[in-house]
């Protein structure tokens, strides 16, 4: 197999792992919404079985395992991947530091997942193993995109500080999203665009960000008061409206700037991609957070990941011969 034709499949394979990577995400979302996450309390198996028994919530089980299932498949993936880079890393345009990387984040994210079981919910944790999980397709995604094999003119390499920013603020408001769901902080602002029908509601910010509240605790359904959950709900909403408004400009600046159609598209993409989000984020408010709108939400959160990562990727088109591009993939021969 020639390099060319060994990179084309290496794409391939990211590709696949990147399309079962947001499956894991979206299903994750479903396990946790659905009060699954403790269907089977212990890991790997369920019960001490791989696959779960008749009796007890049989049907929450189900769902936690099979999340387990289709994440241990894209483990094996994304382990062929490394082992594909390493085999063949001398050919040309063939990545290999950003495939290392990715395998120690999801090896990382194999332990979260353990923790997630194991420290009943804690919500630091379950917020981790979702930014990982992203962080997964993020870089699954980066590796199938080819890099564009044309220059950026010097108004298109202008985007990139602030196509950095802008993955810096999208990724703190990420955070904000998983924080709420994990404390089950959803539901305490039940009226849009007030909050408990007050612009500035009674708050607990204090207790709303507190890291860690002890050993042994059960976070399902959560522990914190409402106030603290409206602190945190409340949070969660300007930080969309920041990360929105930040996002919503990239994607103009770009399409303005933008020579190439590729480029242009990808501002179109992350604009529409933001206008979707915000659209299920008040829908899901106003229906009193249905499990498909939820489950939905996140969907839109890793499509908003997949969007800046393709947007980034326009912004760093491949290097020319004889140089390493920022990739870390594309060796001269």
């Amino acid at each position: 197999m020639s390099a060319q034709q060994g990179v084309l499949w290496f794409r391939r394979l990211a590709l696949l792992g990147a399309v079962l990577a947001f499956f894991v995400v979206v299903l994750g979302a479903w396990v946790r919404l659905t009060d699954a996450g403790l269907g089977c309390p212990d890991w790997p198996g369920c019960y001490g079985h791989l696959y779960p028994q008749p009796g007890g919530e049989v049907g929450k089980a189900w769902h936690e395992m099979v999340h387990r299932y289709v994440a241990g498949t894209l483990i094996l993936i994304i382990a062929g991947l490394f082992v594909w880079a390493v085999a063949r890393r001398k050919d040309r345009g063939q990545p290999l530091y950003p495939v290392a990387l990715l395998f120690v984040v999801v090896c990382l994210q194999g332990t979260l997942g353990a923790l997630t079981v194991t420290q009943l919910l804690k919500p630091l944790i379950v917020t981790g193993h979702l930014l990982g999980g992203l962080s997964t397709l993020a870089l699954l995604w980066w590796l199938a995109i080819p890099p564009p094999r044309r220059g950026l003119a010097p108004r298109e390499r202008d985007l990139r500080p602030f196509a950095v920013l802008a993955s810096a603020v999208l990724c703190g408001q990420l955070f904000l999203g998983g924080w709420t769901s994990t404390n089950y902080a959803a539901v305490a602002c039940p009226d849009f665009p007030t909050c408990q029908r007050s612009w500035w509601p009674q708050m607990d910010f204090r207790s709303a960000f507190v890291l860690q509240h002890g050993l042994g605790i059960d976070y399902e359904g959560g522990v914190l008061a409402n106030p603290a959950r409206m602190a945190i709900h409340f949070t969660h909403r300007l930080g969309a409206l920041t990360a929105g408004s930040v996002l919503l400009a990239l994607g103009v600046l770009t399409l303005a700037r933008a020579r190439s159609r590729r480029l242009a598209l990808s501002g179109v993409g992350i604009a529409a991609a933001v206008l979707l989000q915000i659209t299920i984020g008040i829908a899901t408010v106003h229906y009193s957070v249905p499990l498909p709108l939820a489950t939905l939400h996140n969907a839109g959160a890793a499509l908003l990941v997949v969007s800046m990562v393709w947007l980034l990727r326009a912004l760093w088109p491949a290097a020319p011969p004889g140089m390493v591009p920022l990739s870390g993939g594309d060796h001269a021969n």
